[in-house]
């Protein structure tokens, strides 16, 4: 019996060794509302490909709350916090300081510091300045016990790597190599070779344990940044006024003519801006020459630019020097998810769709759901309508499905009574519109007692005009992270003022670039004059009710930028009333 029980002791610290040593090729990222594969990979710098394999199956469904392994391909090392860890523990199995880890973490704070954390390890971080020591006595003429250079040796088994090796034995990569100079590739090293595991230098240099380990708080607070208020606001804009197409270009001046408008409002009320504008050019040229302006360096915010491939040159920058970057156009940017300067305007695709499904369950959480099949422009909303189709099913909310060619009598036979009945075409053309709201209107009126409501998409913003009175009839609503209702004083006054400021009207197109331009502008500037070095701390106090753009900015992770995640419900009542649903 003794001899099974030392076999059984045996096996069992193998497999917690081989546990050991396999979960240090990964990390364990748990996830969050609104991130797909594409934002999680994008995060770490990995593929999408590199998940898949490691977590089979999540290429066809994630969900929020499922653990994934993450590979840690050894560039940037990320650690997932874990049970009865420290920050002043990590600093110490890292070889780093906590102002280092605070710096490279601006998202981690000692109120999120917890488990399942996932936070990024910054390279190259100094280690604790130690005291000097005293005056050691002169040494002994009789040699004392000569100590071991080595704590064990480790047989290299197949597919270990210096990098897997120093994390489960908590020493760092160096460490492992200068024990043992023979290694000469770091990724490759020979089975069955014997590694000598030296003593980690920092338990080495700790063995002397402070009087007081601080505190996560303390540490913390020891490492915030002093408050600094802004006497004047530097800000630049980066974007192409000329050398490009007419119709980019007049946009832009659009954009910036309605945030010149928001710098005289700001202005008037004793905040104190310098405003620098800059043509960024075409989509191929370079902005070396931009950036290297002295006073660009200067800056407290950017805004810019348009194109996807000056996004990252300015994002570099903007991270290097500590700027803020607002990017106010495109959301098919990837770089918000690993630099922490980013403050990203339109929501990426996934973040924006969790937050209309969510929304959408509550306002309708008992009602019948009828998807219209439409035939034009369906493949654009495939991915919205699956994902809606996964959130209902999930919380016992049952579909039916019609084609975009039935009749008002069709739709009859799937209505319920005494309920909701929502209708959402699964494309957001307008002639998908013309299809289908004849019938629908038809049916409205040939069952007035049903509460019938129609459900769409942002676009339906320029169709307004040619469908208004099937709206209000239909009681339609739309999802959309911007809106104006230019009945409204706020868009009556600004649309006044700008033509009285420019001598035109601005671009009938949505979003109107005009009032976008404002929006931005004065939601930044009126933040950082209010709130100065603490604006990120304070954001969500800011309290704005701005032209057409709502602001809700989130942090995407620890060590990452801010998007927007605010999403407005526009619903065109049967009392002809068109109100803006304002989700907190």
């Amino acid at each position: 019996m003794k001899h099974i029980l030392c076999c059984l002791l045996l096996l069992s610290a193998y497999g917690l060794r081989a546990s050991a040593q396999e979960n240090s090729s990964y990390i364990l990222h748990t996830i969050e509302k609104g991130q797909s594969l594409y934002s999680i990979a994008s995060m770490y710098g990995v593929s999408q490909a590199d998940i898949v394999r490691l977590n089979p199956g999540s290429d066809d469904k994630i969900y929020i709350g499922r653990t994934l392994r993450i590979p840690n391909t050894g560039g940037a090392t990320f650690h997932t916090i874990a049970q009865g860890e420290t920050l002043y523990r990590l600093t110490q199995q890292y070889g780093t300081t906590a102002e280092a880890i605070c710096k490279a973490n601006p998202g981690l704070s000692a109120g999120n510091f917890r488990i399942g954390q996932v936070i990024l390890i910054p390279a190259g971080g100094k280690k604790e300045e130690t005291k000097p020591a005293a005056d050691k006595p002169e040494a002994s003429a009789i040699p004392g016990p000569v100590e071991p250079k080595c704590r064990e040796m480790h047989k290299v088994k197949r597919r270990e790597t210096v990098f897997s090796i120093s994390r489960e034995y908590g020493i760092t990569e160096e460490e492992l190599i200068a024990a043992n100079p023979e290694i000469k590739d770091k990724t490759k090293l020979k089975r069955g070779t014997l590694l000598c595991i030296p003593y980690p230098t920092a338990r080495q240099e700790a063995t002397q344990q402070p009087e007081h380990i601080p505190t996560d708080s303390e540490l913390f607070q020891a490492n915030e940044k002093k408050a600094e208020r802004f006497k004047t606001i530097k800000a630049a804009i980066v974007l192409p006024f000329y050398n490009v197409a007419k119709n980019e270009a007049a946009r832009m001046i659009e954009y910036y003519e309605g945030f010149l408008m928001a710098v005289d409002s700001l202005k008037r009320t004793g905040t104190s801006i310098d405003l620098y504008t800059y043509n960024s050019g075409g989509e191929n040229a370079s902005l070396e020459l931009l950036l290297a302006k002295p006073e660009m360096k200067q800056m407290d915010i950017i805004f810019g630019p348009l194109y996807q491939k000056h996004i990252k040159p300015l994002a570099d920058f903007a991270k290097k020097n500590d700027i803020r970057l607002v990017i106010p156009f495109t959301s098919k940017d990837n770089t918000v998810f690993r630099n922490p300067s980013i403050y990203q305007i339109n929501t990426p695709q996934s973040y924006l769709y969790s937050e209309v499904y969510d929304h959408f369950t509550r306002q309708f959480a008992q009602a019948n759901i009828i998807f219209i099949e439409a035939t034009d422009g369906a493949k654009e909303k495939a991915d919205f309508i699956k994902g809606l189709k996964e959130e209902l099913r999930g919380k016992g909310i049952a579909t039916k499905t019609i084609s975009e060619d039935a009749t008002s009598a069709s739709m009859g036979a799937v209505l319920a009574s005494g309920r909701e009945n929502v209708f959402i075409p699964t494309s957001g053309s307008n002639l998908t519109l013309i299809k289908i709201l004849p019938q629908l209107t038809l049916l409205v009126r040939e069952q007035p007692e049903q509460s019938i409501h129609l459900f769409g998409y942002p676009e339906w913003q320029t169709y307004t005009k040619d469908h208004l009175d099937a709206f209000f009839e239909l009681d339609t609503y739309f999802y959309s992270s911007f809106y104006t209702n230019n009945l409204l004083s706020t868009a009556v006054n600004f649309t006044r003022r700008y033509q009285q400021w420019y001598g035109k009207d601005m671009d009938e197109r949505y979003p109107r670039f005009g009032m976008l331009g404002f929006d931005t502008g004065y939601f930044f500037l009126k933040g950082l004059s209010a709130y100065g070095s603490e604006f990120e701390k304070d954001i969500q106090q800011l309290d704005l009710v701005p032209i057409q753009t709502g602001f809700k900015f989130q942090r995407v992770n620890n060590w990452g930028g801010f998007i927007n995640r605010k999403v407005f419900f526009v619903h065109f009542t049967k009392n002809f009333e068109l109100m803006k649903l304002d989700f907190d």
